[in-house]
């Protein structure tokens, strides 16, 4: 079932997410948040994008949330994307699934434009992003230094819907309605988290 995230979900989010700071580069975190700080963060982007996760027989296997791209109110438009999935629930369609839901909620929002930043290689997260529509649209070279290297970071872009001209002001995502949310995570009121 995919649903919004819930305060208690910040333990096994957490869980789900450590291995990339201590030994991966999907993050360039490089300290373990905590679980209290992992809450304290999916209550703050709560307050205006989505924060999905995938269950399954009661444990969150994935998660996948949008968050502000810039500071500037010109960007109101644009949202950065990231999604995590269990290491045990890899390769079985979760990211595709879990993501292709999180850019429709995105798009009733108003949200024009979705923008996938990854630690390169990141061959399969490139894949996974490419598959979803994405299209390439720039490299930061040696941006970050994590575990003893300098990485180059890649900029994959998604159009969500065309942009208007005045655009419609975004849809805090507590105030998208109940039915809209039903539809797109395709549940009864269990899945409004």
């Amino acid at each position: 079932m995919i649903r919004i995230a819930r305060d208690g979900d910040a333990a096994a989010i957490h869980a789900i997410y450590a291995p990339s700071v201590t030994d991966g580069v999907a993050t360039f975190e490089t300290e373990l948040p905590g679980v209290d700080a992992m809450a304290g963060r999916i209550r703050a982007k709560l307050q205006h994008y989505p924060w999905l996760v995938w269950e399954e027989a009661g444990d969150v296997l994935a998660y996948a949330y949008a968050g502000r791209f810039r500071e500037r109110a010109a960007y109101d438009w644009i949202a950065e994307t990231s999604i995590y999935v269990h290491g045990n629930a890899q390769r079985r369609g979760i990211a595709r699934r879990l993501y292709g839901v999180l850019l429709e909620v995105m798009r009733e929002q108003g949200i024009t434009q979705a923008v996938g930043v990854i630690t390169l290689p990141g061959t399969v997260s490139v894949a996974m992003h490419e598959a979803m529509g994405f299209t390439p649209a720039g490299v930061w070279r040696q941006s970050g230094y994590k575990l003893g290297q300098w990485w180059d970071v890649g900029v994959w872009q998604k159009e969500l819907q065309p942009a208007t001209n005045p655009p419609r002001p975004v849809t805090p995502f507590p105030q998208l309605a109940p039915a809209t949310l039903r539809t797109w995570l395709g549940h009864g009121d269990d899945a409004l988290g």
